[in-house]
């Protein structure tokens, strides 16, 4: 078999430099593609696969399942990590395309929970772990590859091609997702036809295990290999000496802000549009994937641009700006997007008068609490009409009253009824209650006719522009901190710690924080909190690396 081979030279890239990322970045495209496919379809799959939950929690549970894939990619950076520093770059890729692709088959060919009832949420969870911890040892490795392959001077740009693949992942998720939406029809793609992406990996991974039998070991790793310089114990020093507070400055001060930089830009915009603002899927997916295609070339700007003024800059202003931005942005989003909620909410408030120590947490994980309160009742209603409300504290022992503008409509004590009795008076305050809210113009779903395209698409571009500054030189910032012996595993963890814990959890977070204050903005607290972390401690206590000779 031929295999394409590269060796570090002081100048410019030759042809065989440029396939191994060529090489390298289409792999890591499709290992992408299978990841997101989950995060795309989220609102299908809670129907699909947790559908014995109330609405809120379904969908809380569905991203915490999508969470649960970043949650093991530590785990997974840990294992694959050593094996890449002690085995070698190109074996451990084949292991982690494999393991993602039949992980992302299996999940199109799952029965659903009105098949299998909880077994079905339970093993997709399983394969969701197994599809992390491949990820886990996916991305150091890629990074990490292309970054030996690259002279001194233009790591940020070459390791900026390996940047784009998670967005392009997205991307060709999205157009595969609607390609086939268009083909079957909305109703039989929901039903069944929403499986047919994750079949489609199949393909995928065939042509992801060729591409990467035919990659070469990394040379630095050769001649480290070659020289026996190799680590013995690679989590040990990577960890458990003077590189373990390198190793914690990366994730307290780079990866964890640019994660939840990246996740706020992409999917909680995403969520923001459907669950929030109620604009309709396939509208959503075009504004994204649109916005995505323009920003893209940004991953590669931003990575030779930090080849000039530096690594640290760029990712700090990144995380600044949306530190800064991100509230004006999503009340845009708003405004332009579904301007009745913005208009409603202006003119008519909603509040929810109750006392408050009747009033629950909306989050249900087994589908076995009951909220019964005449407050949980009053708030279940808001939250599955994505309606914006506050809560005022009532006088201890008072049933709980919705307000909407002028009107009132009185909740009810559901503790003690029978289930029928219950579904049945809870559909007709339900039924009031839309009543009122469409007499003070809070809309069912988003008027395609008065949304602002434009306007919306020029957002969601300056969300991932910001993503493209943070995430464009961070793998080259990353490469450069660590020594080769060391490297697979060392930049691995804070940048799935990061990655997988602070940005992964961040869509079931915010929208937890959106449910239980009734603000649809209160969400973004959460990573504008983390990127102002990410900022003091980059800025204080992180170096700049773009001039280090990584072959030494």
């Amino acid at each position: 078999m031929s295999s394409i081979t590269a060796h570090p030279s002081p100048g410019t890239l030759t042809t065989g430099h440029k396939k191994v990322i060529f090489a390298s970045s289409l792999g890591t495209v499709f290992e992408w593609y299978d990841f997101y496919l989950y995060g795309s379809l989220a609102a299908i799959i809670a129907k699909q696969f947790f559908s014995g939950l109330n609405e809120a929690s379904a969908m809380i549970f569905t991203l915490l399942a999508f969470a649960a894939g970043f949650a093991v990619r530590p785990f997974g950076a840990l294992l694959f990590g050593r094996i890449g520093d002690m085995v070698g770059r190109k074996y451990t890729f084949l292991i982690t395309i494999v393991i993602m692709g039949l992980s992302t088959f299996v999940v199109g060919a799952l029965p659903n929970y009105a098949s299998i009832g909880f077994a079905a949420p339970a093993i997709l969870i399983a394969l969701r772990l197994l599809q992390g911890l491949a990820l886990g040892g996916e991305y150091g490795g890629a990074a990490t590859y292309v970054a030996e392959h690259a002279p001194n001077g233009k790591r940020g740009l070459y390791t900026s091609f390996i940047q784009t693949t998670a967005t392009v992942g997205l991307f060709l998720s999205l157009l595969v997702i609607l390609g086939c939406q268009k083909a079957l029809g909305k109703e039989a793609f929901e039903d069944w036809g929403w499986r047919v992406p994750f079949l489609l990996s199949i393909v995928l991974l065939g042509v992801s295990v060729w591409i990467r039998m035919q990659l070469a070991e990394s040379p630095l790793f050769q001649q480290m290999k070659a020289e026996g310089k190799q680590s013995k114990a690679p989590i040990t020093e990577s960890f458990f000496s003077r590189n373990g507070k390198i190793a914690l400055l990366a994730l307290l001060g780079a990866t964890a802000g640019q994660a939840v930089v990246w996740y706020g830009g992409q999917f909680y915009a995403m969520y923001f549009l459907q669950q929030i603002l109620r604009v309709d899927s396939t509208t959503t997916w075009l504004m994204i994937a649109a916005a995505l295609l323009l920003a893209t070339p940004f991953f590669v700007f931003f990575g030779w641009l930090s080849d000039k003024i530096g690594r640290k800059k760029i990712v700090m202003a990144g995380c600044l700006l949306a530190a800064l931005t991100y509230f004006p942005l999503f009340r845009g989003l708003t405004h332009y997007a579904t301007p009745a909620i913005h208009d409603a909410s202006a003119a008519s408030p909603v509040t929810v008068h109750a006392d408050q120590k009747t009033c629950s947490f909306q989050f249900d994980p087994v589908g076995t609490a009951k909220f019964t309160s005449s407050c949980d009742i009053a708030r279940s209603a808001l939250i599955k009409a994505s309606v914006p409300y506050t809560v005022v504290d009532a006088p201890a022992g008072s049933l709980a009253e919705v307000k909407v503008g002028d009107s009132t409509i009185a909740s009810f004590e559901g503790a003690g009824m029978a289930k029928d009795a219950l579904k049945e008076k809870t559909t007709a305050f339900g039924a009031e209650l839309r009543t009122a809210l469409n007499a003070a113009g809070y809309p069912e779903k988003a008027n395609p006719e008065r949304m602002n395209k434009p306007m919306v698409l020029l957002i969601l571009f300056v969300l991932v522009l910001y993503v493209t500054m943070v995430y464009g030189p961070i793998a080259a910032w990353l490469v450069e901190l660590f020594p080769t012996r060391i490297r697979y595993t060392s930049m691995s963890l804070p940048y799935h710690i990061g990655n997988g814990w602070f940005g992964g959890f961040l869509p079931s977070l915010s929208l937890a924080l959106v449910i239980w204050k009734g603000d649809i903005y209160y969400g973004l607290w959460y990573p504008i909190i983390i990127a102002l972390m990410t900022f003091v401690i980059g800025c204080l206590f992180l170096p700049e690396t773009k001039d280090r000779d990584i072959t030494q």
